[in-house]
């Protein structure tokens, strides 16, 4: 007779339906978190078959949340906010506001309470990171100020969220819902502290755990992944991460009586001003990747495929608020502040769509007695669909924004206005038999500069606008995009071209660029460059000509160098 072992099926069902439905939805181009969902909606109790544990697979999700939170934090840069301050935390908190607006007086509509309506109103407002931080990647948009501006304001959405996790219990019984925290909190009970008096004592314990881990914390943590670093051992510190987290969100919840999730946030901004960081994220990210997708399928679980049929308007309406209302919000806010139309749009559709700060957010709301379960479906359904829609949105933004820049190169400049700054091409270049150099970054500007310096005909692929500019100011015939993108290809003339050389770092990107270079030119020369053997071989796999591996030119100069020294040449110059 077999053992009855509900944890491991929790995690087996969740985990293999959202690795069968995330593979499905990512072949049409959608974001792989509506697989994770809709795995959640198969294995729940509103869908027929097999019903996983609701039980488990939330315990599993506050490990999900947990870990969440604490990369956000671990991606929280200061300097990045700093830099689109101006822009970025007016703009985020008007359209918070304008969302939640719009949020409420939905629910109050429907007939929900005030309370209701707030979290509802908050859980709209607040876009994926997820799925914004891909799309800008995708389009190469995160060293651009567009990118810059929004991330910056995805930051501030965020811990806009952290705030109202934190204050959200202690206001609860103000706005109509459960008492809990009051009669909860030992302290709270002992003293007879009425409302007033616990959220006073909330921010008092949040101000003191924020304390202790800027004081403490964060001497403590570096030092200790800097000691467990030393010791070579790659499993032992990607145990001291996961420890850290963990440790420091249960024990903020348990000492400081702060949630789970901000101090998980915590532990991961104080881990991110240390050397380490970016080591921790990588070492961590499997484990984080597969505990946040059991989060989105525990809250896929709660959805009824069925209220979208019940209650078809409010759902359209809630749609429309996420799409358009806080969308238009963003849109008029960053051209109000002298930002470009490009920009604006950019910005709009990154924040056409709602994720797992508003699960958390509303599951949290459930958990309150504030937001109705009716509440936690609309969330869900407008998560799912507006996800879906994303990616037909930012296409449709990205054919707006080419038609705009053509617009301007081809408008003559204004009596008395200076001549505009010199931009990069959009139409088709006329060079044939030349270079195409994809990527500016470190490497790209070393080839750039030798291919000048022999007089070489060549033009530079390139999405930042930063080395775009730079490009410009040196008189180097630069095209604006994404090397992979058929009209890129096209203004190119990669039919027409001799050599291709993929000068970036990303395996991914370079692959689907020699895959159209290769399709677009068959006898053209691919050049492109890799970090390993693996990538190596994908590359050469795609139609590479060639691929250098930094290790092993290292390798190879090392090498002649110790020959060199061997057969007595001078320092610094090889033999023969």
């Amino acid at each position: 007779m077999p053992h009855d072992t509900p944890l491991i099926a929790t995690i087996v069902a969740g985990l293999g339906l959202a690795f069968l439905f995330g593979a499905v939805v990512q072949r049409f181009k959608v974001p792989p978190l509506v697989g994770y969902l809709l795995a959640g909606v198969a294995v729940g109790p509103f869908t027929p078959g097999y019903v996983a544990d609701q039980k488990l697979a939330t315990e599993l999700a506050e490990i999900g949340v947990i870990l969440l939170m604490f990369g956000v934090g671990l991606h929280f840069s200061l300097r990045d906010l700093l830099s689109v301050r101006a822009i970025a935390l007016p703009g985020a908190i008007v359209q918070i506001a304008v969302a939640t607006v719009f949020g409420l007086a939905l629910a109050l509509g429907l007939g929900w309470t005030v309370g209701g309506g707030l979290v509802f109103g908050l859980a709209l407002s607040v876009a994926s990171t997820v799925v914004l931080l891909r799309a800008i990647q995708e389009r190469h948009l995160m060293e651009t100020e567009r990118g810059r501006i929004a991330v910056g304001w995805l930051i501030v959405e965020d811990l806009a969220m952290v705030l109202a996790l934190v204050l959200l219990p202690a206001v609860a019984p103000l706005l109509g819902g459960s008492t809990e925290q009051l009669a909860s909190d030992p302290l709270a009970a002992r003293f007879g502290l009425g409302l007033g008096g616990v959220l006073a004592l909330t921010v008092v314990k949040v101000g003191l755990f924020v304390g202790v881990m800027l004081v403490v914390g964060r001497r403590v943590i570096p030092w200790l992944l800097h000691y467990i670093a030393h010791t070579g051992s790659r499993e032992l510190f990607r145990l001291a991460v996961l420890a850290i987290a963990l440790c420091v969100a249960f024990g903020a919840a348990k000492l400081f009586g702060v949630s789970l999730a901000l101090g998980a946030f915590f532990a991961g901004m104080i881990l991110s001003e240390s050397p380490l960081s970016q080591r921790a994220a990588q070492e961590t990210l499997p484990l984080r990747d597969a505990f946040a997708v059991l989060f989105f399928v525990s809250v896929g679980m709660l959805f009824d495929p069925l209220s979208i049929i019940r209650e078809p308007w409010p759902m359209l309406a809630t749609l429309l608020i996420i799409i358009v209302g806080k969308s238009a919000a963003a849109f008029v806010i960053v051209r109000a502040f002298g930002h470009p139309t490009a920009t604006a749009l950019t910005i709009s559709a990154s924040l056409a769509q709602i994720g797992e700060f508003s699960f958390i957010l509303a599951e949290l709301g459930v958990k309150l007695k504030l937001l109705p379960v009716e509440g936690l479906g609309l969330i869900l359904a407008g998560a799912i669909l507006s996800i879906l829609l994303n990616p037909l949105i930012f296409a449709v933004i990205d054919r707006l924004n080419q038609r705009l820049l053509k617009r301007e190169d081809e408008a003559p400049a204004a009596p008395g206005e200076p001549a505009a700054p010199p931009k990069p091409r959009t139409d088709a270049t006329t060079l044939t038999g030349h270079t195409i150099l994809v990527g500016y970054g470190r490497v790209g500007r070393l080839i750039g500069d030798a291919l000048a310096k022999d007089h070489q005909p060549f033009l530079v692929i390139e999405a930042s606008d930063d080395l775009i500019a730079k490009l410009q100011q040196a008189n180097i015939d630069t095209i604006a995009g994404n090397a992979a993108q058929p009209e890129v290809l096209k203004a190119a003339n990669f039919d027409q071209a001799k050599f291709v050389i993929i000068a970036i770092p990303e395996a991914f990107e370079a692959g689907q660029v020699i895959r159209q270079a290769r399709a677009a030119n068959p006898t053209v020369q691919i050049i492109a460059r890799a970090h390993r053997d693996d990538e190596v071989e994908h590359m050469i796999g795609l139609g590479a000509d060639v691929v250098i591996m930094g290790e092993r030119e290292i390798a190879r100069g090392m090498i002649d160098t110790f020959n060199a020294r061997q057969q007595g040449a001078p320092a610094g110059q090889p033999a023969g």
